[in-house]
């Protein structure tokens, strides 16, 4: 099964886990599902999170396939295989992090973790009709987690209910305290442009929850996407450039990092006033409403045949990578649109606000209970 890389048995016999395959376990090589890195020796230690999994008795049965280095957003993989999308067959199972989400939307696992740089665990969440989490950036350690220098990616878990997407951040952040109350809690609608389907769903669990709401335009979102992907860019390509020497990093991937070689530092420098000023924007909305909503991805996901074209998936995540940029905890919830195909419905809080965002998104489910 190709949402599978590697099965392990370590731990005991708690919550089953899996973990994708740019996280450090000892004596196993992190190889970013790339034929460049074939030849990676075993990790030396295990990443802060592997041992922090550990340490709260869970077993980790497996490490998950991606998108090659991370570095796309449909997760198509020529080297090891795409992993099938097991609720929606034929349609791409979201990247980069698409094996963690796979292997929870089947059943394989508890719950899994994957890395979201630019959405990497939101978009194959909502492609794979699961919940899933981007805590605040810094929340959880990123120690033994590829690429090593990051001001963007967060470690994040999937689950296939809230109550255990908790229990999961509970493992993996030490520091995650009891979740607060949300009677009170006003949600901000953030207007976008999205597939007229998707938003009527949307909207409807919106409008069904009970909270009260009202619109918050984010008029930086364009501007904070193209900034997010001029960083992630550069950051990759510092990370990953040099692995293009060996002629073995697949045509798609390649393609993207010679293209990312090109960021100048002048589109940098602007990118990181862009940080600044949406980040603010970001807050002040927040100071208005404690939580943010609109959807994880603008359209349903394509099917794996018309996915080809990494650069043209790219919009895949316009609504979820200016909050990487931003640095605020980002959580998808799986619907369904009028065609039967998945939905995500984002909800965003303040930095640092991870366990008000997971008690809102869990009350929200449980109020859409039939």
């Amino acid at each position: 099964m190709t949402m599978v890389v590697e099965a392990l048995a370590l731990g005991s016999e708690g919550r089953s886990v899996m973990v994708k395959d740019t996280i450090d376990i000892a004596g196993y090589p992190t190889r970013a599902c790339s034929r460049a890195l074939e030849d990676a020796p075993p990790a030396p230690r295990h990443a802060d999170v592997v041992q922090a999994l550990l340490d709260a008795g869970c077993r980790i049965n497996g490490k998950t396939s991606l998108h090659e280095l991370a570095f796309g957003t449909t997760g198509l993989n020529a080297w090891v295989g795409t992993a099938e999308n097991p609720r929606y067959p034929g349609r791409v199972p979201g990247g980069s992090s698409s094996g963690s989400a796979a292997a929870v939307a089947a059943g394989l696992a508890d719950f899994s973790l994957g890395t979201d740089t630019g959405g990497s665990v939101r978009v194959p969440a909502a492609c794979c009709g699961v919940f899933g989490l981007k805590p605040s950036f810094g929340r959880v350690s990123r120690q033994g987690v590829m690429p090593a220098q990051s001001s963007l990616d967060c470690v994040g878990p999937f689950a296939a209910d809230m109550d255990m997407l908790i229990e999961a951040m509970r493992a993996i952040d030490p520091t995650f305290g009891a979740l607060p109350a949300v009677a009170d809690i006003h949600i901000g609608v953030v207007p976008v442009s999205a597939h007229p389907e998707i938003q009527a769903a949307v909207d409807a669990a919106l409008r069904a929850c009970g909270f009260p709401l009202q619109t918050l335009p984010l008029p930086g979102m364009q501007a904070a996407y193209d900034a997010g992907l001029a960083v992630i860019n550069r950051e990759t390509w510092n990370a990953c450039g040099h692995l293009l020497e060996s002629g073995r990093v697949g045509a798609d991937v390649a393609a993207r990092l010679l293209a990312a070689r090109d960021t100048t530092d002048a589109a940098l420098a602007a990118a990181e006033a862009c940080r600044a000023a949406f980040t603010a924007e970001v807050d002040a909305a927040l100071a208005r409403c404690p939580i943010l909503a609109l959807p994880t991805m603008p359209d349903y996901p394509p099917l794996v045949a018309d996915a080809a074209d990494t650069r043209a998936a790219i919009g895949m995540t316009a609504l979820v990578r200016p909050f990487n940029l931003s640095g605020h905890p980002a959580l998808s919830l799986p619907f369904e649109g009028a065609s039967k195909l998945p939905v995500g419905l984002q909800l965003v809080a303040a930095k640092g606000a991870d366990e008000l965002l997971c008690a809102v998104a869990r009350e929200l489910v449980r109020r859409l209970e039939p």
